[in-house]
């Protein structure tokens, strides 16, 4: 099917591939944020963007930009785009099929000499995945006026998140004013994540809308005493009650997840002191990520575990800290019109689609809440993602693509749309 594209399936692999082998020796796929090999990374695309005829730039927020100009009046832009950066030891694909299909669609415009009304904006927005700061979508929230003034502050070993910023040529004396960009239009294509569209043999994944994610840090105390002359019955382990906690929030989200909307709680992060062998544990740390379609089932969520963690602090003779919101957002609709954009998009080209919930963050969530903005899946293999094995075919990647720029010329042609 790619020989019938209107995008070239070889050139999309290509610098999927050129992107791949930038990678931490040994650690496949690695190339986070800041990093000097995330740097190369950027370096690679925007070469690439200029050979497609594209004019480039770094925003204040550290997004890289390539424009295709369309000259005459001014007026909202058409931007596609996702993120070039990948957590450890994952991510061949998550983030770089969406920006190099992108980049293809341009580069496909300009060979067959197609003339847009809009320009076409496509971007590699900075630090989607979670970065070293412990924030994420950071572009897309710059770029949308969305970011909290507290992160330019915010620490590691290495500096404040403003000094990186600057690193990567943003302007964190900048970002913060910085109004929305007038978008008419965003899409985002990105490998589903899941295993929904290779099971059912499905092209092309719909996206209806993006969860809201919440994450809640709960701090358990017991109390260390020796292992091995502490009597069973007169402790407070707190691993222990923090475990018994967790069975509890498994067993929560399942039955929430049985719910026709999409629900899901991990315990991603569980911190244990003082860790030894030899020694009853006296505190844990734990940190929830909870994601939910609907925002009643979140509260609901939210004010199950507040009982639950008092429950199990009753019952295991622990102190457990009420939950702590530390991250929220709101879960996000996809546009409707873009939606059936796409869908056309995808049936006039004979490809099958289904509509799908994504239960991942994306950077199209973002700008989703300033702008008309929707999504695509293409399939993973396994449905494996954020692992070394992740995997999508490249024909899925450039039939996304051309549902892409068929979405682009059907979007620019609109007579509402021209007058934006």
């Amino acid at each position: 099917m790619s020989s019938n594209l209107p995008v070239n399936a070889a050139r999309i692999a290509e610098d999927i591939d050129a992107l791949a082998r930038l990678t931490e020796p040994g650690r496949p796929w690695t190339r986070r944020v800041f990093s000097p090999l995330f740097l190369e990374g950027r370096a690679y695309i925007e070469a690439r963007m200029r050979a497609a005829g594209l004019e480039t730039r770094i925003d204040a927020a550290g997004n890289l930009i390539g424009c295709r100009v369309a000259g005459g009046e001014a007026r909202a832009v058409l931007m596609l785009g996702s993120h070039s950066d990948t957590v450890p030891d994952g991510g061949r694909f998550d983030g770089i099929a969406g920006v190099v299909a992108a980049l293809e669609v341009a580069r496909s415009l300009a060979e067959r000499g197609v003339a847009l009304a809009h320009d076409l904006e496509v971007v590699d927005f900075l630090a989607e995945e979670v970065s070293p700061f412990g924030v994420s979508c950071i572009g897309s929230r710059g770029m949308t006026a969305q970011m909290p003034e507290t992160w330019l502050t915010r620490r590691n070993e290495s500096g404040a998140l403003g000094d990186a910023l600057v690193s990567v040529g943003g302007d964190p004396a900048v970002v913060l004013r910085l109004s929305p960009p007038k978008i008419a239009a965003f899409l985002e294509l990105h490998i589903e994540q899941g295993p929904v569209l290779e099971r059912q043999g499905r092209d092309i994944g719909l996206v209806t809308g993006i969860v809201g994610i919440t994450r809640f840090e709960i701090l358990v105390e017991g109390r260390p005493d020796h292992a091995g002359t502490t009597p069973m019955d007169a402790r407070a382990d707190a691993l222990v009650a923090a475990s018994d906690l967790v069975l509890k929030i498994r067993d929560e989200a399942l039955r929430l997840s049985r719910k026709p909307s999409h629900f899901a709680a991990t315990v991603g992060e569980f911190v244990m002191a003082p860790n030894a062998a030899n020694v009853v544990p006296g505190r844990v740390r734990l940190l929830v990520d909870a994601r939910a379609e609907r925002r009643p089932d979140m509260e609901a969520f939210a004010t199950w575990l507040d009982q639950a963690a008092k429950n199990v602090a009753t019952a295991h003779g622990a102190a457990i800290s009420p939950p702590a919101r530390v991250s929220d957002s709101e879960p996000i609709a996809c546009d409707p019109h873009l939606f059936a954009v796409l869908e056309n998009a995808a049936k006039s080209a004979g490809m099958t689609t289904l509509p799908l919930v994504s239960g991942a963050g994306h950077d199209a969530a973002w700008i989703a809440r300033v702008a008309p903005a929707a999504m695509i899946f293409v399939p993973s293999r396994d449905g494996r993602s954020h692992a070394p094995d992740e995997w999508t075919d490249n024909d899925a990647i450039a039939r996304g693509a051309a549902v892409l720029f068929e979405a682009v010329l059907a979007l620019d042609a609109e007579p509402e749309m021209t007058k934006t």
